[in-house]
């Protein structure tokens, strides 16, 4: 028998790796992540919230994993979708202010995959990540000194420019079918897909027939008035218009035949522009819907209550995609829990709150500094600048926000919320048992039953703060030094 040479032995190897990496290339899953804009955990139907219509999201849940116990690592979009994007805190990165460029060091996921051979791309509502250019000296320092990070990073980058309403979601399918029209051949894709709904101003015109504000459900810490039950109204329409979508996004999917390959998932940026909501480190501002499907992967109509962190998401896409976690990500890929495996998850998450846009601070809408940790049973909020008044985000001048101060003074809010809702200071701790108080309207922090759980939230809080390199003073200190944990 005549012998093979070196050459074509070496040849021959080649050939069998280079198939083989052809092999799992075809076993990659495509990925695509629907982020919508300002939406809380349960503004959703498949979050058992019978006020609202998602048709849509309802069935996509009903086909892969609803995830219970979402937080984002901030109330706020721009750090929130930095920490998305690159495994770690917004803290950690340098993207506590909200008009931050993303800093070019600081590598995201989708260019790891994009170097292991995916198609990568953004497209939809302004990703967040490029910083504010709104204004001329702006614009001339991101010019001058390259901050603007996402263009040329990846493959396809578009941001729709229409109008919020309609011909604005009309505008970002219509990218979404450019982004599939481009993929080559053969090659898995990575996008992520935005919408600006529900994002305000609400214009109203969510979808054909508006629902009637005064058969909704108001949260326990909503003033009962026209207003706020009108704003919650047309809030809840956006979120169906979003829902209509998603619908057209997972369709096409279908269409093309993509579906049964694709690592599909929704999740909210951050909490809803609502009373204590987007802006603050309450449920309603950190608690975000999660729902994930993988045909042949996740097993249909799970859920969850595991702790997942925005940070999570990174690491998740990676390892599905048969890629290493960069060792000095935080975030933590949920991976096994999608396959039905054990899963060690966090014990406890962590969120921070910083400027938001480009106001000069006056008030929490426009800046404050606060941190958060949540754990399965608790949560402690540290207000470093607790002598600033609360005033929501994004409608501190509208009827709603005047008609809950007008309530306030009459009495029709819960006790504990009268001082935050008049503009008076707020304690430097918040403690809430999740579990017994959902709606955080009992605050424990310096009652003498809660002095153990207190201390072990400072304590993972502090360990966090100093691991992350955080900047505000931590919340621990000398015994003879203390002064009132409650302020």
């Amino acid at each position: 028998m005549k012998q093979t040479s070196g050459c074509a032995r070496f040849a021959f190897a080649a050939l069998l790796a280079l198939t083989a990496v052809f092999a799992n290339a075809a076993e990659r899953p495509n990925i695509l992540v629907f982020l919508s804009d300002d939406q809380s955990a349960p503004h959703l139907g498949c979050y058992n919230n019978p006020d609202i219509h998602t048709p849509h999201l309802d069935v996509f849940a009903a086909q892969g994993m609803r995830f219970d116990r979402a937080y984002v690592t901030c109330p706020q979009c721009v750090p929130s979708r930095a920490s998305i994007m690159t495994g770690r805190s917004p803290v950690r990165i340098g993207m506590t202010r909200f008009s931050a460029p993303l800093p070019m060091e600081v590598v995201t996921y989708p260019e790891l995959l994009r170097q292991a051979g995916y198609f990568t791309g953004v497209a939809g509502r302004t990703y967040h990540l490029d910083g504010d250019a709104s204004s001329k000296a702006s614009r001339e320092t991101f010019e001058k000194y390259q901050l603007q990070t996402f263009p040329g990073r990846l493959d396809f980058v578009k941001m729709a420019k229409l109008p919020h309403g309609p011909a604005y979601n009309d505008e970002i399918i219509n990218q979404y079918r450019e982004f599939l029209d481009a993929v080559p051949a053969g090659k898995p894709f990575f996008l992520q897909l935005c919408t600006s709904d529900p994002h305000r101003p609400f214009d109203g015109k969510g979808i054909p027939a508006p629902r009637d504000p005064a058969k909704l459900k108001l949260p326990a810490w909503f003033p009962d008035t026209v207003e706020v039950r009108k704003d919650l109204a047309d809030y809840y329409d956006e979120v169906s218009r979003m829902d209509e979508t998603f619908g057209r996004a997972v369709a096409e999917l279908e269409k093309r035949g993509l579906a049964s390959n694709t690592l599909a998932v929704f999740m909210g940026d951050n909490g809803a522009s609502q009373l204590r909501g987007k802006g603050t480190l309450y449920e309603f501002g950190i608690h975000v819907p999660l729902l994930v499907r993988w045909p042949g992967v996740v097993k249909p109509g799970g859920a969850t209550s595991e702790l997942i962190s925005g940070e999570d998401i990174g690491p998740t896409a990676l390892q599905a995609a048969g890629l290493d976690v960069p060792a000095d990500w935080t975030g933590r890929s949920f991976l096994p829990l999608l396959r039905g495996e054990r899963f060690g998850g966090h014990a406890a998450v962590f969120a921070e709150r910083g400027a938001h846009a480009s106001s000069l601070p006056g008030s929490t809408s426009a800046f404050d500094l606060s941190r958060v940790v949540v754990t399965k049973t608790h949560k402690l909020i540290y207000n470093a600048l607790f002598q600033l008044p609360y005033a929501p985000e994004g409608f501190s001048g509208k009827p709603s926000w005047k008609s809950t101060v007008k309530a306030t003074g009459q009495g029709k809010v819960p006790a504990s919320l009268v001082p935050f809702y008049t503009g008076k200071e707020r304690p430097l701790f918040e403690v809430y048992d999740l579990v017994n108080d959902p709606n955080e309207l009992n605050n424990l922090a310096g009652k003498r039953e809660a002095t153990a759980i207190e201390l072990e939230l400072k304590t993972a809080l502090q360990q966090w703060m100093i691991l992350e390199r955080d900047y505000l003073p931590l919340p621990l200190v000398d015994a003879g030094k203390k002064k009132s944990a409650t302020h």
